[in-house]
């Protein structure tokens, strides 16, 4: 097997996130102050990034619900300010676009996917994208792969699939993807692996 390209996920792969960071600043605004997000709030958010929930709704129906005081642009500010680089995974993308041909497919929403495309200029480097508020359905979900095998036109058998969870590397596995697990702290780890697999263009 020679790996013809790659398809990524993103949070806490391309990007690394800390969802507390929008809990401190959201909670911070709100009636009755908290540490985690109710199980509603998770619900809503499941919602808005399957496509069941748009984003003018996703809004009203959070804000509602955790009695925020702040305004709408101060919401979004804090939900969407969540992620970080992670430099070794960056410089990898760079080496690899130069040889194969990189997509990305991620659980996200318009909110989060509109910050990250502007901020980060590592995603310059994809050449298309499934994302599942406007797939309609979620990893690990087959459908969302498969939507990704047709709109990208690669062969599974032959597409390195990199995810940080487990239950979507299996549901990748399932579809016919050479899948990986991601850990951005054992990023050598990561690089040994793709090494056995006879990918070029590694090193620096």
């Amino acid at each position: 097997m020679s790996v013809a390209s790659f398809i990524f996920d993103i949070g806490n792969v391309i990007i690394p996130f800390d969802f507390n960071r929008a809990i401190r600043r959201i909670a911070a605004e709100c009636v009755d102050p908290f540490t985690q997000l109710p199980p509603e709030a998770h619900n809503l958010t499941c919602l808005y990034e399957s496509g069941r929930l748009k984003r003018p709704e996703f809004l009203e129906k959070a804000m509602a619900l955790l009695r925020y005081r702040g305004t709408e642009g101060d919401f979004v500010a804090a939900w969407e300010d969540i992620f970080e680089e992670n430099p070794p995974m960056n410089r990898l993308i760079g080496r690899l676009r130069a040889r194969y041909p990189l997509y990305l497919l991620s659980n996200t929403s318009d909110i989060h996917a509109n910050y990250f495309e502007a901020k980060y200029p590592v995603f310059s480097h994809f050449s298309g994208s499934v994302y599942s508020h406007l797939a309609g359905c979620m990893k690990p979900e087959r459908m969302i792969f498969e939507k990704a095998i047709e709109k990208f036109g690669v062969d599974p058998a032959r597409t390195v699939y990199v995810d940080d969870l487990a239950a979507n590397v299996a549901g990748a596995s399932a579809a016919g993807f050479v899948a990986i697990q991601y850990d951005h702290n054992r990023h050598a780890d990561f690089v040994a692996r793709l090494k056995a697999l006879g990918v070029q263009g590694l090193e620096e």
